[in-house]
């Protein structure tokens, strides 16, 4: 028996709660050295790399390059959190094993010339300038050698006194320890052409630690009052959930449903490198008032009728809204608010007109997770048959199969132009014009002047040909659609929409991928605060909490009526069989004035089980 299995749960788990808090320190600490408050955004690779090195970490251009892609305009601080938790610090004995390789007569020591030809012919290769000073920095008696394990212990204690460093900052400013952490939030359209210019200005000025015992003094009398009064300004939610699974569907589905008139698309979660998560959005026509029945849920691709899909337990909802003129006319109508397994459904009468529907998932069971597959060597794509052509393997034919599927929006077996394109724009970020789609036709398997399953097989082929069967593109093409190196769809959740009208032929139309859809979080604030009560933190009438009680689902937001910024803390430690779309279990919440956020959704961890949702809100007032 392992140790930790020996321990009481409690024991576990205030340990596991204890280490989250203290990553959690660190991650505020780096991010506080570089910038004046965590709602400010990281928007640059280089503001990226400074704030990671304060982390302790030694980011490489491939590591920038992989969470800073040309798509990303910014990253926020969970989004800085989850990276660190990816990225972990390299160790003395990593660096050795690699200087090892490289010391060819193994007397510890490596010269400029044999560094150089390594660094800038092989891997991540290096310029000669970048090289040269490496060797001014390390080479200190100068001989033209570099004593490369007293490199290693000087490369791994800088990185541990930047970390220190941080957090010894960060313990010394009371203020900064206390007020700047959190996230992101969402500000009104009316104010979002001077948050840039706010934010540059907060990245611009870093306050510096007070430089006195006397200092240090007063921050600690200051931080007990504070505590105290922030002690006074909480408030305290508990509530107790059934399980999931034991529920019955608050919405049957109508007896009749077989006999009303239906239409369906396809769709597909995709978790964007910035930890944010896309997906199309789609336009509903009703040509008349009708009683109608929505819903959706995940799509279920697995080939075993024994097993689902692993992303089978991923929430997912719709959003209805109207649809105006431009979209911040639109209105919101109702969303489908109660679950039949893994479909959540709405029955209601809709009027004549047109709709938005717009997929929502809460995150809390698709998250950002390491690529890196289990597996010594990647998957094979490709492989040369007995007469020395170029084939795709069975693992990944049954792949593009797959995405065939989930890419085949409205499921007649066959791409259309439009359907093509969407995939186009999630993988390369181009579309593929008339004209091209016309030589496609030419070349590949085709019906009715639509691609076949075979077709886009045979399309994949192609481009593997060109490459001589170089599967780099290829494994971009798969990583964009969400898969790993192991062929597993992991960053990814398929689903389907199906829309039933009593007295009128729906007709659903994809529109577009939107990955910060202002539409969607107005209709998020919407559905909260209309089927929530506004309690106050006591003490502070302006600062309203609104916790929204689903059948599946629980979602807080924080109103800051007043006219000054206001950081909320939150925690739930108390909780049991809580997952949060923060992914941590204490966080702050920082709120600009006359604005709502989002706060956070929670989910049951295990579906079977009964859950309890306690969430402490505390306001932590400005020093």
């Amino acid at each position: 028996m392992s140790l930790a299995a020996s321990q009481p749960v409690g024991l576990q788990k205030s340990r596991a709660t204890d280490d989250e808090e203290t990553f959690y320190m660190q991650c505020r600490a780096a991010y506080l050295t570089v910038f004046r408050s965590s709602l400010t955004n990281i928007t640059s690779k280089q503001q990226l790399c400074r704030v990671l090195q304060q982390a302790g970490r030694n980011p490489s251009h491939a590591t920038l390059n992989k969470y800073w892609t040309p798509r990303t305009s910014k990253l926020n601080f969970d989004d800085f959190c989850e990276i660190l938790k990816c990225e972990k610090q390299t160790e003395e004995n990593e660096l050795m094993r690699a200087f090892k390789k490289m010391d060819v007569n193994g007397d510890g020591y490596i010269s400029h010339s044999e560094l150089e030809k390594v660094l800038t012919t092989r891997g991540e290769k290096m310029t000669t300038e970048e090289v040269n000073a490496i060797f001014l920095l390390a080479d200190t008696n100068k001989d033209g050698k570099l004593d490369y394990a007293e490199f290693c212990r000087l490369l791994v204690s800088t990185a541990e006194q930047c970390q220190t460093a941080a957090l010894e900052r960060l313990e010394a400013d009371a203020k900064l320890k206390r007020q700047n952490f959190g996230n992101q939030s969402d500000s009104p359209p009316k104010s979002s052409m001077s948050s840039s210019a706010s934010s540059a200005a907060a990245a611009a000025t870093v306050p510096q630690p007070p430089d006195s015992d006397t200092a240090l003094k007063k921050d600690s009398r200051s931080s007990s009052r504070l505590s105290a009064r922030s002690r006074r300004a909480s408030l305290s939610n508990a509530i107790t959930m059934t399980a999931s699974s034991t529920k019955a569907s608050k919405t049957p589905e109508p007896s009749a449903l077989q006999d009303w008139q239906h239409d369906s698309m396809k769709g597909c979660f995709f978790l964007e490198e910035d930890g944010s998560i896309v997906s199309l959005q789609y336009r509903l026509h009703l040509p008349q008032t009708t009683s109608v029945y929505l819903s959706i849920q995940p799509l279920n691709l697995s080939h075993r009728p024994d097993k689902s899909s692993s992303w089978m337990t991923v929430d997912t909802a719709l959003f209805v809204m109207t649809a105006g003129e431009t979209k911040e006319e639109s209105t919101f109508v109702c969303f489908t608010e109660s679950r039949d397994k893994e479909k959540c459904v709405w029955q209601g009468e809709l009027s004549a007109g047109t709709y938005y529907l717009l997929p929502f998932t809460s995150g809390c069971r698709l998250r950002k997770r390491s690529r890196k597959s289990h597996a010594n060597k990647p998957v094979e794509l490709v492989y040369r048959t007995d007469t020395g052509e170029l084939d795709l393997t069975r693992e990944f034919r049954e792949v593009l199969s797959d995405i065939f599927e989930v890419i085949d929006l409205d499921g007649n077996g066959l791409l259309s132009l439009e359907e093509y394109n969407f995939f186009e724009l999630r993988t390369s970020g181009e579309k593929c014009d008339k004209e091209a789609w016309a030589i496609c036709k030419e070349n590949f398997d085709t019906r009715k002047n639509q691609l076949t399953r075979q077709g886009f097989v045979e399309l994949n082929l192609m481009e593997a040909s060109e490459k001589d069967g170089d599967p780099s593109d290829l494994w971009l093409t798969l990583e964009a659609m969400g898969y790993n190196r192991s062929l597993e769809l992991v960053e990814a959740c398929p689903f389907q929409i199906d829309v039933h009208c009593e007295a009128a032929q729906p007709s659903l139309q994809p529109v577009g991928l939107d990955s910060a859809s202002r539409l969607l979080n107005q209709a998020l604030q919407k559905s909260i605060s209309a089927r929530a009560e506004a309690r106050a933190l006591r003490g502070q009438d302006n600062v309203l909490v609104y916790t929204y009680r689903g059948e599946h689902r629980i979602s807080s937001l924080i109103a800051n009526k007043s006219g000054q910024k206001v950081t909320v803390h939150v925690s739930n430690k108390q909780s049991s069989n809580c997952c949060s779309s923060r992914g941590m279990t204490v966080f702050a919440v920082e709120v600009p004035a006359k604005t709502k956020t989002v706060c956070q959704h929670v989910l049951p961890i295990d579906d079977t089980q009964d859950w309890t949702y306690c969430c402490v809100e505390s306001f932590l007032p400005c020093q």
